[in-house]
């Protein structure tokens, strides 16, 4: 069969396969902050399954665990510190304006 009759094959392109995020040795814990801090964006928000490449064990487990971090204070619900020092500044600079009467 000639080649230009097979359109619908792919090329056979060598790809790297990605390694597993979770080794097979990591206990997925909620005191384990090396390993939970790396699914959770810069905002404090859960990465999904997509993005982080678990399976859908893996995440529950994932999930599980951040949510008791968060409620033993191990970590914060939000992370707003950009948002917090700009506030901090504008009010810091309104409370120094004095009113003349």
């Amino acid at each position: 069969m000639d080649k230009s009759k097979r359109p619908f094959l792919k090329s056979k392109r060598s790809f790297r396969r990605r390694l597993p995020p979770i080794q097979s040795g990591d206990r997925i814990d909620y005191r384990n902050m090396s390993l939970i801090s790396r699914f959770i964006s810069e905002q404090g928000k859960i990465l999904s399954r997509r993005v982080n490449r678990l399976t859908l064990k893996q995440q529950r487990l994932i999930t599980i665990a951040i949510k008791q971090a968060r409620i033993l204070s191990l970590l914060p619900f939000l992370n707003n510190e950009k948002q917090f020092e700009r506030i901090e500044s504008t009010t810091r600079a309104t409370g120094l304006r004095t009113r003349n009467k």
